[in-house]
Parts: structure tokens; sequence; C-alpha cells
């Protein structure tokens, strides 16, 4: 199933980023076949300030593991990362599945 996991940078952390980037980049290239895309989220002046993943995993306990993983978050560079269930209706423009207004939780 599909999940996003959601990173939000903490304040001042570039040195962070910078000191972590040639063992996330090794973590990415390990761990891309997981995912379907992902990124960092800019501020208006192109700053990183968090990152996005939507990736495949087979629950939750797995998506933790998963970013649990991952060099940014293990050195401290996340203020908070959230992970949450998508329930994918549209793919590259195209309905994925119907949306049936009643079925909404």
């Amino acid at each position: 199933m599909l999940f996003t996991i959601f990173m939000h940078d903490r304040p001042d952390s570039n040195s962070i980023r910078v000191a972590t980037a040639a063992a996330h980049q090794s973590w990415i290239k390990d761990n891309a076949h997981l995912m379907y895309v992902g990124g960092p989220f800019l501020a208006d002046d192109d700053s990183i300030i968090g990152s996005i993943i939507i990736g495949e995993f087979t629950d939750r306990t797995t998506a933790t593991e998963f970013i649990n993983g991952e060099p940014y978050n293990r050195a401290g560079l996340f203020e908070s990362v959230t992970i949450h269930r998508l329930d994918a209706r549209i793919e590259r423009g195209k309905p994925a599945s119907p949306f049936i207004p009643n079925q909404v939780k």
C-alpha cells in the first residue's frame, strides 16, 4: 500500500544536511525501488524546508522502519516526521479508482 512520509526540517539545519548529503544519496540509491516520488519542499527563496516521499510499503511499521534508517533522519535533521496511508485516486492525470463520495470517511 502507498504511504506518504512528510519530513519537516529543524530550523537552521542546513549544516546537518550538508554533512549527511553523501550518506543520504547512497541511501536513496539503495532504496529508490520503494519510492514512487520524493524530493524536498522549498520555501519561496528556494531554500529546503523539508521533504516528502511517496512509497510502497506493506504496512505502517515497514514505512516507519524505512524512514528511521534515512541518514538525515538518523542525524536529527527533521523537526517532525509524519506518515500517512495514501488512497491514490489519480495517477498521472487519470483516475486510478472511481471516486464515490459516500465511501469517503
